[in-house]
């Protein structure tokens, strides 16, 4: 049992840094936990404080520590309730509680609040005339102006006033302290969907979102709480389902998170809550002001709002009465936090859902393969649609052969069969989407004649290229093991010469298109042409518009938009993600391509799909061109248990930095010997270690990275490995000058 406890006293962001210490009474010892709310004595008085952390180390002068007054009542507030949860996460993940802290606290902004201020009418309407009188008289046209408008409407806008009325400030000002007018100044929120036009929405779900619908209801109000898989093909209405089971939570007192990746964010989607649930719905994104962010957080802790929707950071919106938590396109990347604690918003979304007695619902039409070796284990329960709605039908899906196109000649970025379905295409006045899978772009080597791609003997991902592309310059590289060999001139297997790594952007696609379509209307649609704030919204509603023919994007593109008039789509070196260096890349592959299937055909009209490829036999082109995520899974998930991969196994990486290259190479040697040592000691269980190697960058800003890699079949084996490294190298000399991180389960 912990002695001490450390103690915040307020939570905005600059003071979290500062936590007190107290002493932990024996009274107390089993109702003091993380995130509880406790009186301490402060100076001469007595405050509220919330637990933090629990310590038996206290790095103080012990005989003038306070102890802890009691325990304040029986609510929990949300505060405390989100500290436990970054107590979680810090427990789970790795970092330190500050990190953890100000992941889940919301900023406590510091600029001032946005204030709307309006002038009012004090005297009464007999009063009022007799002024307006005496300002004609005198020929005081300002403030006869603005009284004749106040008797007319009461009150009135400062830039109604100041504007349309071309009244002063010190009009308004004089007229105050003359006893006509009062001033009044009102704190208000930005509110980022407040100018949102309001629309009727009537919907009736077919009956297969119905009995979906009907499952969870079921589970809801008989008190029981789930985690939810909804698997629904493209276009099967996942939507419609969230939102009737937001209304049902809701209408049960209850209040909802919907967690969407930050680029599937846009005013479509928006504009599809907004027309159900109207105000009472609001917006996070990463292009509003830390403002418009701090105030949807009050709105919703004040009860002025029942539904968030943003990324990840969403999650953690402060909510008195959570009851729903809906985590859509579940399997997405961006869901893994790429900064410390590098935590995942699905399992942590399933821990908060815990705390608040919550639901939880992860739709997806290609499901993570962790979720869906969960579903098959029976910790998830499994809900599938699997037709689309109103029975529309698929789109019918081709693969191209990209290694045929270059022995008959062609070049070109457009192979054959997609060069002439476009044409068809503009000819009927529908569009197309082509979409340019980027991942892995930069890194793997392959043949274009026969599609060998240069893999590691020992690891089986791809080896990445390094420094150049011919055979004395470039090295490639395995970011696994280490492993490094030489870029050959000429293919290992059929001696082709065209080897090397593909080298197409989004604007050599754009190039050639449009001198292959001179008259067909072209928008681009990736990082570069979204740099603005409104990027994103003018590209779609163009298109949505049907301003433009041919639609050009990166993954971006294929993130749950809905177009009624595209027909076809087009992808583009498919295979691209097939070779990055990385174990997930055959299951980001089927995903990519799988959703990008569904943005054709989504309207009345039939769709297809042309998927080009250097490796149209790999399994994972072969099933998303069928749509059948089964017949991947099962390939996929016997290549993680054989490789001993997660979801299976679980993974550890340690990543050891340092800003000279010896303290890196030496802290991670001294700490693999540890982890070794561990290891050895656990006869109960198999833990295997690989490394340390350089990291995928190994220096970067002259930091330089080493990573030691660590598989367990148990999570918890992992979390007592970093339990062990943390406590290892705490304040030894050897680790002064290096940063120790965790990543469990890494997402890339």
């Amino acid at each position: 049992m912990a002695e001490y406890a450390n103690i915040i006293v307020d939570i905005s962001h600059d003071k979290l840094d500062k936590t007190f210490i107290y002493r932990i009474p024996e009274a107390l010892a089993d109702r003091v936990g993380v995130g509880v709310q406790v009186y301490i004595p402060f100076g001469n008085r007595k405050i509220r404080g919330y637990v933090v952390e629990l310590t038996d180390r206290a790095e103080y002068d012990t005989t003038k520590i306070k102890e802890i007054l009691g325990i304040v009542g029986r609510s929990i507030p949300i505060e405390s309730r989100l500290i436990a949860l970054a107590g979680w996460m810090r427990r789970n993940y790795g970092g330190t509680m500050n990190q953890a802290l100000k992941t889940v606290l919301p900023v406590r902004e510091k600029k001032k609040r946005v204030q709307k201020k309006t002038v009012c009418l004090v005297l009464d309407g007999v009063e009022a005339k007799n002024q307006l009188g005496v300002y004609q008289r005198k020929h005081n046209t300002a403030r006869a102006r603005l009284l004749e408008a106040l008797i007319a409407q009461q009150e009135l806008g400062w830039e109604v006033i100041t504007g349309k009325l071309n009244v002063s400030s010190s009009v308004i000002s004089a007229m105050e302290q003359a006893g006509v007018v009062r001033v009044l100044t009102r704190v208000c929120y930005r509110n980022p969907v407040g100018n949102l036009p309001a629309e009727e929405y009537s919907l009736v779900l077919n009956p297969s979102q119905q009995a979906v619908v009907d499952a969870v209801v079921r589970d809801y109000d008989a008190g029981v709480r789930r985690t939810y898989l909804l698997k629904g093909v493209t276009g099967s209405g996942k939507t419609e389902v969230y939102m009737e089971l937001i209304a049902h939570v809701i209408s049960a007192g209850k209040q909802a998170i919907v967690l969407i990746p930050e680029i599937a964010l846009t005013y479509q989607t928006v504009m599809r809550f907004y027309r159900r649930f109207s105000d009472r719905v609001s917006i996070l994104n990463s292009k509003m002001s830390a403002g418009e962010r701090y105030d949807q957080f009050l709105r919703a802790k004040n009860g002025e709002i029942d539904i968030i929707i943003g990324p990840r950071s969403a999650l953690f919106t402060p909510f008195e009465n959570l009851g729903l938590i809906i985590i859509d396109e579940e399997h997405e990347t961006s869901y893994k936090s790429g900064s410390v604690p590098r935590y995942h918003a699905r399992e942590t979304a399933v821990e908060r859902a815990a705390m608040e007695d919550a639901s939880v619902v992860l739709g997806s039409a290609t499901p993570s393969l962790e979720s869906y070796y969960r579903a098959g284990n029976g910790v998830y329960c499994l809900l599938e649609l699997t037709e689309r709605v109103k029975k529309k039908p698929l789109p019918v899906c081709t693969v191209t052969d990209l290694r045929s196109e270059l022995a008959s000649g062609n070049r070109s970025i457009l192979g054959r069969r997609l060069a002439a379905l476009l044409e068809d295409r503009l000819k009927r006045g529908e569009q197309a989407m082509l979409f340019l899978n980027r991942r892995g772009m930069a890194g793997f080597v392959s043949c274009r004649a026969c599609g060998h791609v240069i893999k590691c003997p020992h690891c089986d991902v791809s080896l990445s290229q390094h420094g150049g592309s011919g055979p004395d310059t470039g090295r490639m590289v395995c970011h696994y093991c280490g492993h490094t060999e030489a870029v050959p001139a000429v293919c290992p297997v059929c001696g082709s010469k065209y080897i090397g790594g593909f080298k197409a952007g989004t604007q050599k696609i754009e190039q050639v298109v449009r001198a292959q379509f001179p008259g067909a209307g072209v928008l681009r649609m990736d990082f570069d042409t979204t740099r603005s704030r409104e990027g994103y919204e003018q590209i779609l509603s163009a298109f949505a518009n049907r301003e433009a023919d041919i639609l050009i994007g990166t993954q971006m593109i294929v993130k749950g938009h809905d177009f009624p008039n595209v027909t076809l789509v087009g992808v583009l070196a498919a295979d691209l993600s097939l070779h990055v260096s990385d174990f997930h890349a055959a299951e980001r592959t089927f995903q990519l391509l799988t959703q990008a299937a569904g943005r054709a055909g989504r309207g009345d009209l039939p769709g297809e799909v042309v998927i080009q490829t250097y490796q149209p036999e790999h399994y994972s082109v072969v099933t998303a061109s069928a749509q059948d995520y089964g017949a991947f899974y099962a390939q996929e998930i016997e290549y993680r248990r054989m490789m001993l991969y997660p979801p299976v196994w679980n993974l550890l990486v340690i990543l050891c930095a340092s800003g000279k290259q010896e303290s890196a190479a030496d802290a991670s040697a001294r700490l693999a010997g540890q982890i070794q040592s561990f290891a050895a000691g656990r006869e109960d269980e198999t833990i295997y270690l690989i490394g340390p190697a350089d990291a995928a960058v190994a220096k970067i800003n002259d930091i330089y990275q080493k990573v030691i890699y660590i598989k367990a079949r148990n999570y918890q084996t992992l979390v007592a490995v970093k339990d062990m490294a943390e406590a290892y190298t705490r304040g030894k000399r050897e680790y002064r000058d290096v940063i120790l991180q965790f990543d469990f389960n890494p997402a890339n």
